[in-house]
């Protein structure tokens, strides 16, 4: 049996990473969860899953959980811990075998790094983590023999793919994305493009803010800078193309010119069942691609004049030092003001350049603290900046 913690139980990515563990039982069990503010859903995970630890976001929070358990018997009720410091004791909770990390943005990097560092290994579906400390997790993930076995339907596309062949022999690996909703918009009209439009992902249903990055194609940004951690690549190994079926999520090429590509439904669950799994795989019944149905497959390169994004997120891993960090919280905070009306679509890239102009000069970090406090720098002078040239 493997046990599970799962860091982010009430979002996506935990809602669909506990549907598997149910169809895998009893192999599964999930001992931890960590979630915030959603104690509805929390509540519902405890009574299906019997964890023995959770962890909220806070006292109120803790409160109203315990009030919507007190008809559990005291046996089946979980400890509850609280705040950054619950996130931690779930992460390294010593009856865990494989910490699922699916907190969204930098929240989640104090707790997997932990997690990493007392020898759990890692599905990681935030790649938050590896854009803004990608050197600090994969060197602790190295000294203690830990697996990072990635959750993104990309990510985890190559690391089935470079089952085919060593890393010497890769020549490159091409990262699919859907083109968002505006693959056939003019770049004229984009000044016009509303939340609602922008959340109208053709594809995939996700959080509000990788919509969004997904719409400006910062998102297939992002997953460059953690493809170079993931797999140890060279920035100039990494290339985007629009794929706008969804259908192949990722291909790696070899010296020898062969192609290797992944081929699934637009299902979360097909890579964490595979993450899950890994190096087994597990039979996994009705999620059969049906290749007559698709009829063709499209590809075409990316457009850098619509989609700025891409070569800011080129730039970023070129330089590497605290510029991924500048390009991850300064985008965070542009895709909330964007979403609040307060930008237009097309200022969110302006933004982001402008704010790696001025914050570029940093070269490494040396700890996850160190990490966070840039973070929160980042943020506000984003804040600040929209506040007086944007508003």
């Amino acid at each position: 049996m493997k046990t599970l913690s799962i860091l982010g139980s009430t979002g996506s990515v935990g809602r669909n990473c506990l549907k598997v563990t149910e169809d895998l039982a009893p192999e599964f069990r999930v001992v931890a969860l960590a979630a915030g503010r959603n104690i509805k859903e929390l509540t519902e995970q405890i009574r299906r899953f019997r964890p023995v630890l959770v962890s909220v976001s806070s006292r109120e929070a803790r409160d109203e959980l315990k009030q919507s358990l007190m008809d559990l018997s005291p046996s089946n009720r979980p400890k509850i811990a609280t705040g950054p410091e619950g996130l931690l004791e779930v992460a390294t909770l010593p009856e865990t075998d494989l910490v699922v990390s699916a907190i969204v943005g930098v929240a989640g990097l104090a707790p997997t790094f932990q997690a990493i560092k007392s020898g759990k290994n890692i599905a990681l579906a935030n790649k938050e983590i590896l854009v803004v400390g990608g050197e600090l997790i994969t060197k602790a993930a190295r000294s203690r023999e830990v697996q990072l076995i990635p959750v993104d339907s990309e990510h985890n596309a190559i690391h089935q793919c470079l089952r085919c062949g060593k890393l010497e022999e890769v020549r490159q690996v091409i990262l699919t994305a859907s083109g968002g909703p505006f693959r056939n918009l003019p770049v004229e009209q984009l000044s016009r493009v509303t939340p609602e439009m922008a959340l109208r992902h053709p594809t995939w249903k996700m959080g509000n803010r990788i919509t969004i990055d997904s719409a400006t194609m910062m998102n297939k940004g992002l997953e460059i800078l953690e493809a170079c951690w993931l797999f140890d690549l060279k920035v100039d190994q990494i290339s985007v193309l629009v794929h706008p079926q969804s259908i192949i999520h990722s291909l790696v090429e070899f010296v020898d010119g062969s192609l290797v590509a992944q081929l699934g439904v637009t299902d979360m669950q097909q890579p964490i069942h595979y993450a899950l799994n890994y190096p087994l795989r597990m039979p996994r019944s009705g999620h059969s691609l049906d290749l007559s149905q698709i009829g063709k497959l499209e590809f075409m390169e990316a457009d850098s004049e619509k989609f700025p994004c891409l070569d800011l997120a080129y730039q970023a891993a070129y330089h590497q030092g605290a510029l991924p960090c500048t390009l991850n919280a300064a985008d965070e905070v542009a895709v909330d003001a964007f979403l609040q009306r307060k930008i237009s679509f097309s200022e969110i890239p302006r933004i982001v350049a402008k704010m790696m102009a001025e914050y570029n000069g940093k070269s490494k970090f040396s700890s996850v603290g160190e990490i966070l406090e840039y973070d929160e720098i980042v943020r506000k002078e984003t804040y600040r900046l929209i506040q007086t040239d944007f508003i």
